[in-house]
């Protein structure tokens, strides 16, 4: 990509919350249990209604991305990366100002400059698997 808009990055910033978001949870290493699972009757079974339905795997290509999105942060003011990583968790604007403590206009106008400067870097520089 020659010219990146901020369109562009705003979709692989999206995509990269949404790639660790499919990622799998990370669990403690070396607890295991040695207990058969016992097979129980429909009425012994607690309701299932409550369970938590984990998407697929991310591919590996999308880690790929998702790791090089998370290197663009760098270039960001340390309130610019929370804002862009809130947006792309489609975090809604009402919480976004609570938590900036700015209106919505301010908010978004802050949201386009950090979107616009790492749009600028990477129209700058040539892609990194260009690079190898």
């Amino acid at each position: 990509m020659a010219d990146w808009t901020l369109e562009d990055v705003a979709a692989r910033f999206a995509e990269a919350a949404e790639t660790g978001r499919r990622l799998p949870r990370v669990r403690v290493q070396g607890y295991f249990n040695v207990w058969p699972t016992f097979a129980r009757d429909t009425w012994e079974a607690y309701p299932e209604e409550e369970r938590d339905y984990r998407p697929l795997p991310p591919s590996p290509d999308a880690i790929d991305r998702m790791l090089e999105t998370m290197r663009w942060v760098q270039w960001l003011e340390v309130e610019q990366r929370h804002l862009v990583w809130m947006r792309a968790r489609q975090r809604e604007w009402k919480d976004i100002c609570r938590q900036m403590g700015c209106d919505r206009t301010t908010a978004w106008r802050r949201w386009q400059k950090a979107l616009q400067v790492v749009a600028q870097q990477l129209s700058a520089k040539p892609p990194l698997s260009a690079r190898r």
